[in-house]
């Protein structure tokens, strides 16, 4: 299997976040934070290494500010949710992944305005168009880092400059960034940053996580038991126990450790370098393809690591399927959580064929995919599909 799906997960993840997952599973699995035995206190440790190695990667000084969630759409949801608050306005914009989008949506019926920007045909944001839409009572600005669909990078430094300036709290979607490129929560102004352990993090599915800024007030979406202070019957107020009531997936996270320790050790420019010459090396050649149309600004200085396509008007989901079942790769069609956004570059009724790219693949698969493209290309062009 060729796999280029790494948009949705990361797959493979370095063994050593398999043997991690595994080794606290069998010898250290017990219950974090509940107990003082010698197996609880070692996966709370675990637990514990795994927000200091969050808080160096992402520049954060006190890794109790990091709130652990099972994915990235938990901490928008906390985020979105937690923060505003009837009469509140929030921005985001039109290349969103529904895990913004819907959430936004949903705060309707409690009074809460929202804007959505329009971004260009090639997913590409003006941060002008962001600044002409803040209003009296805008409380937040939500934005993806890159986006889903087209792998559009958006300039989040200068909207954090723009937010801090006009006083609103700025969030940030790193589902697609974490890992891949440099995020410092301080230089670029972030006040709220929501990731998954799961896809550029190498961590594995359960896993994820929510920065928030000391100034920052978020409600707690829900309450339980956190360990801590448990002769109360209201939920402590304290970082992170506020935000994470229930049972951690402790193995999971010390799984997550591992794979942020694995992309310290490869070196984070490396592994950006290294899918930045996948994408530039996939885009050159397909463009080259009769009957190919490909999506976004398609340049490694504005996009990285994810690429979609349609080949004339295919159905992009019989596209997918011939390339599983007669290639053996592994793509995403159809419209990706992100129906905005597909508006935005043309591709709504049709959906697209994505490709997404991670640290584990290479060149030759890349080549491989090529051959693919231009055999089920000249299938569709002699309207054999």
């Amino acid at each position: 299997m060729v796999y280029f799906d790494n948009a949705a997960t990361t797959y493979p993840k370095p063994d050593v976040v398999y043997e991690k997952i595994m080794t606290a599973m069998k010898e250290y699995g017990a219950n974090p934070g509940r107990s003082g035995h010698k197996m609880a206190l070692k996966i709370s440790r675990g637990i514990f290494e795994t927000r200091e190695l969050l808080g160096k990667l992402f520049n954060i000084d006190n890794p109790l500010n990091i709130v652990l969630t099972f994915n990235c759409t938990e901490g928008l949801n906390l985020g979105i949710k937690g923060l505003l608050k009837p009469g509140d306005h929030v921005i985001t914009t039109s290349m969103e992944h529904n895990s913004v989008l819907r959430p936004i949506k949903s705060m309707e019926k409690l009074g809460i305005e929202h804007t959505i920007v329009k971004c260009d045909s090639k997913g590409r944001l003006n941060v002008s168009d962001v600044e002409r839409s803040i209003k009296s009572n805008t409380k937040l600005i939500v934005t993806t880092h890159i986006s889903n669909l087209t792998g559009t990078i958006m300039p989040i430094a200068d909207i954090g400059e723009l937010a801090k300036k006009s006083g609103i709290a700025y969030m940030v979607d790193a589902a697609q960034s974490a890992g891949i490129y440099d995020i410092d929560v301080e230089r670029m102004n972030i006040d709220l940053l929501a990731f998954p352990g799961h896809k550029a993090l190498f961590g594995p599915q359960g896993t994820g996580g929510l920065y928030i800024r000391d100034n920052i007030e978020l409600t707690d979406l829900f309450q339980g038991g956190t360990g801590s202070a448990s002769h109360l019957l209201e939920q402590p107020n304290i970082l992170p126990d506020r935000y994470e009531s229930g049972t951690a997936n402790g193995p999971g996270i010390v799984g997550l450790g591992a794979g942020i320790e694995y992309i310290f050790g490869k070196g984070i420019n490396n592994i950006r370098k290294h899918e930045e010459d996948l994408t530039e090396h996939f885009i050159e050649e397909v463009g080259k393809i009769d009957g190919i149309k490909l999506y976004g600004p398609l340049n490694k200085e504005e996009q990285l690591g994810v690429v979609s396509l349609n080949i004339k008007d295919a159905d992009s989901s019989e596209v997918s399927y011939i390339l599983d079942e007669e290639y053996d790769i592994a793509v995403r069609p159809g419209l990706h959580c992100a129906p905005l956004a597909h508006k935005s570059i043309g591709t709504f009724e049709q959906g697209a064929v994505r490709f997404s790219f991670g640290f584990f693949n290479t060149h030759d698969e890349i080549e491989y995919a090529i051959r693919a493209l231009k055999a089920i290309a000249k299938e569709v062009q002699g309207g054999n599909i």
